[in-house]
């Protein structure tokens, strides 16, 4: 009887001990966002303006996490100066991803609040790919999306200057991902028109919502459907690049994929 519980006892031990030795084969993957308005999840006040980092977080499996540190108003130095770059970098692990996307508020010379020249603008687009890559994580840098801005001809008119340019330079020197989604979001809504491209900004007339009651025309900024359309064209271009992140995507219920 003691030799069959020392074979059990041995047996045991050692299916154990395997068992600690195997490493977990669904490691969460965690997808880190720094930027500005554009990309933010918002307040309620000020529904439906929607950042299109909210939609993109629901594209993909369950072992990815979506964490979306973006804010309204921030530069990449205010998102540097308040802490916020660090606080992904404190969570970061091998493996995961940040996108970066800043621009709008960087070029923003007026408001002396966030405003970032040139220089120090890729000079700290570089700073952020180095301290990525310092912790084995991937940087995808992303050019800002474009504003509305219809002239007489009716050709959107580019309104990021030198900072879309940048942002491709520093992705070119340091062999970045680069999802150009100025360039694909002016041909986007180019191709829709001033009419229809505005069903997907923040044209509210007055007295229709309550968070709007004098009514609001904004060309910078998404709302629902919007947003979700730039996060499908972000998603549309990871794939075009086949991009590791393309091949996370939730498995789609069966139901959906009935004709």
């Amino acid at each position: 009887m003691l030799r069959i519980f020392a074979v059990f006892f041995v047996l045991l031990v050692s299916v154990l001990t395997h068992a600690a030795e195997v490493k977990p084969t669904n490691k969460m993957t965690h997808v880190f966002m720094a930027g500005d308005s554009t990309m933010s999840i918002k307040e309620v006040k000020d529904y439906p303006e929607t950042g299109w980092g909210v939609p993109f977080s629901y594209f993909f499996d369950e072992h990815l996490v979506v964490d979306n540190r973006a804010r309204n108003g921030r530069s990449t130095r205010t998102f540097k100066s308040e802490g916020r770059w660090q606080s992904i970098m404190d969570e970061l692990s091998s493996d995961d991803y940040v996108f970066i996307q800043f621009g709008h508020n960087d070029q923003s010379e007026h408001k002396k609040d966030r405003y970032t020249p040139p220089k120090d603008f890729q000079a700290n687009l570089t700073g952020f790919v180095a301290d990525v890559r310092s912790k084995g994580a991937e940087p995808i840098l992303l050019t800002p999306i474009t504003r509305r801005y219809f002239n007489e001809q009716g050709v959107i008119e580019p309104t990021h200057g030198v900072y879309a340019d940048l942002v491709r330079d520093v992705a070119r020197e340091q062999k970045v991902t680069l999802l150009d989604m100025e360039a694909i979001t002016r041909e986007y809504f180019q191709a829709m028109g001033d009419d229809l491209s505005a069903l997907r900004f923040m044209h509210i007339a007055a007295d229709l919502h309550p968070n709007y009651p004098i009514g609001v025309s904004d060309d910078t900024h998404l709302n629902h459907l919007g947003a979700r359309e730039v996060a499908q064209l972000v998603l549309t271009e990871l794939k075009r690049q086949q991009h590791p992140l393309a091949s996370r995507l939730r498995t789609p219920d069966p139901k959906h994929l009935k004709r």
